[in-house]
């Protein structure tokens, strides 16, 4: 992560960041500057009008969403190839996850902003495995693809543990809000033993929609595969969380600030 970056997170976990100093500190990198910009101009935030520059980014956008946006653009930058992974994919998969944890987080009345970051992230851990271990993950990407709904389980039975907890590193590594952190750890079973990150349950049910989608499930599939124990916990059923549809919001622009 560049220095640019280190010092945006540091001033955003501040209890009141300074809107101006992260502005400032955006536009001292070029190429995170149009990155931003270019995400804060696609429909998947639907501003009211052009953003120029990195002040009325975070103007028009609140901290919350700019905080997102610089990770967005992070990551884009730092994982731009990745053996094994299609990246076009994953970054679609990645905002679709995005988009469905936004949605079921303003359902929920839970931080949506939170939520997006969250799912916007929530597989980083593949992606740097990937990077890390290729002789290990090569031979599991050909019995279990990346984003198979079992994925997580094969890791943790072959590894002990999975993308969850890598990205979940990461994340703290990074300064992520603890809540976030918490999130991306216990995705993969958000509601077992005595842990209850809300949040954690949304990422587990946005994820089971976004992989059931690229693996293009039937109604019968996604019926026999939807966590119903976590949806219960949350108190959302089948319906709910199929009919929270962000179908509205294009990936074809914001996809640019990954794969360009």
């Amino acid at each position: 992560m560049s220095r640019t970056v280190s010092d945006l997170l540091t001033e955003m976990n501040k209890e009141d960041p300074d809107p101006r100093r992260v502005a400032d500190l955006i536009s001292q990198d070029p190429a995170l500057t149009t990155r931003v910009l270019r995400l804060s101009n696609s429909a998947f935030f639907r501003v009211s009008r052009q953003v120029g520059n990195a002040q009325e980014a975070v103007s028009l956008l609140g901290m919350t969403h700019v905080r997102s946006l610089v990770m967005a653009a992070a990551l884009g930058s730092s994982f731009k190839n990745v053996p094994g992974v299609d990246m076009v994919q994953f970054w679609r998969y990645s905002l679709r996850v995005a988009a469905i944890s936004k949605s079921l987080a303003g359902l929920l009345r839970q931080n949506e902003g939170n939520a997006f970051t969250a799912g916007l992230v929530h597989a980083i851990g593949d992606l740097i495995m990937h990077i890390a271990m290729p002789d290990v993950i090569g031979p599991l990407d050909m019995g279990t693809p990346p984003l198979d709904l079992r994925r997580a389980e094969v890791e943790q039975s072959l590894l002990g543990y999975s993308y969850a907890d890598v990205g979940a590193g990461m994340a703290e590594r990074w300064q992520f809000p603890e809540s976030i952190v918490l999130a991306l750890r216990h995705q993969v079973h958000p509601f077992d033993g005595e842990h209850y990150e809300p949040l954690a349950g949304v990422l587990n049910l946005a994820s089971w929609r976004a992989r059931a989608e690229e693996i293009q499930l039937d109604e019968g599939g996604l019926a026999a595969t939807f966590p119903d124990m976590v949806g219960l916990t949350l108190g959302l059923d089948l319906d709910s969380v199929l009919g929270k549809d962000p179908t509205e919001w294009s990936f074809s622009q914001a996809l640019t600030a990954f794969i360009d």
